[in-house]
């Protein structure tokens, strides 16, 4: 990884953290480290958490802020809080973990200010999704607020960067809506060529410590399922897959003649009982981690390839065509779904009205 390349060879690395580090956080309270030395060294902030809290406390009382955001998510605000700290001369956020406006924005600033007050400038924000030219120039007016407000020269001109699978159309789309971004970051479709596309792959961070933490969005389709899961596929009468079903780690297999109430994940109204005629279970684990039980050996690649061929040999004909071709479910049970709207509203940042 770029990561690995500059610690074996002294690379400058740039760049900002993940979501799965946002969401590994739970609070404030996990940070145990809590100095943080001013930028030129002269003296040292004992509880930079505290500073922390007291600048989003003062965002939260003023006028200019009202109606835009109330209270924010506390695990970003302390995952923000952690980064900081360990980077005060980049501090640049990714913000869009929960909810832009309403929390990623708000808890940056905090953050931001607090550094602003040791001396440090902090780098500025990132977007990864939801309406990029509509975010950038709400959150290029917050911080214009943020510097009339409290005196902070420079905080309005904040650096703003964007990223999600952006091309040439989508830089002429937005150059013509009109934004506030000041960088592109630009990965697949400049080293990728589309006439042989790319795997689009990423990780999301859906447990840590027995507790299920969840990535939200504006793009429902960018928004985890949490927790330890397992997953099943669900074979017809006539031997084709029906549908795919996710389960919680602890909820009962599906069993063959039993039916089953299969819900879309995030569409209430999508749902449908299946009769299987056969469960077969498609999650194996090799590497169990830390569990304390032993590590398998993958199959051989050719044993792989034959299993993908055969899998996909078993799909009805008008899934596998090329042209419009009928997507293929994957479903969560009734557990998980309500499991996944209870996080989804635990985690939201709640707006307020004025």
């Amino acid at each position: 990884s770029n990561v690995e390349a500059g610690m074996l060879f002294g690379i400058p690395l740039r760049g900002t953290h993940s979501h799965a580090f946002v969401s590994s956080f739970m609070s404030l309270d996990e940070i145990t480290d809590k100095a943080l030395r001013s930028c030129n060294g002269s003296d040292t902030c004992e509880d930079f958490v505290k500073l922390v809290q007291t600048w989003l406390s003062k965002l939260q009382r003023t006028n200019s802020f009202r109606g835009v955001f109330g209270d924010t998510n506390q695990s970003e605000l302390a995952a923000f809080t952690s980064y900081a700290l360990a980077f005060p001369d980049n501090f640049l956020a990714l913000v869009d973990t929960y909810d832009v406006m309403r929390s990623g924005i708000p808890n940056f600033c905090a953050v931001a200010l607090a550094l602003s007050d040791l001396g440090y400038k902090p780098a500025g924000i990132r977007l990864d999704s939801g309406d990029l030219a509509y975010l950038s120039c709400e959150a290029r007016r917050f911080f214009c607020s943020v510097e009339k407000e409290f005196g902070v020269p420079g905080f309005g001109k904040m650096t703003i960067t964007a990223s999600n699978d952006l091309n040439e159309e989508t830089l002429d789309a937005l150059n013509k809506q009109g934004h506030e971004v000041d960088a592109f970051g630009i990965g697949t479709y400049l080293v990728t060529c589309y006439a042989q596309a790319a795997l689009g792959c990423v990780f999301k961070l859906v447990e840590i410590n027995k507790q299920p933490r969840i990535k939200l969005s504006e793009d429902v389709a960018k928004v985890s399922i949490p927790c330890k899961k397992r997953c099943y596929r669900l074979y017809g009468r006539e031997g084709y897959p029906l549908v795919d079903i996710m389960t919680g780690g602890n909820e009962p297999p599906p069993k063959v003649a039993e039916r089953i109430l299969c819900r879309h994940p995030f569409n209430e109204s999508k749902r449908a009982y299946v009769v299987p005629q056969r469960v077969e279970e498609l999650l194996k684990c090799y590497w169990p981690g830390s569990s304390g039980k032993a590590r398998e050996n993958l199959p051989p690649l050719k044993e792989i390839r034959s299993r993908c061929i055969q899998q996909l040999d078993q799909m009805r004909s008008d899934h596998m065509r090329r042209l419009n071709p009928t997507p293929y479910k994957v479903s969560v049970t009734a557990k998980l779904y309500d499991f996944i709207h209870f996080l989804w509203l635990n985690e939201a940042p709640v707006g307020e009205l004025e």
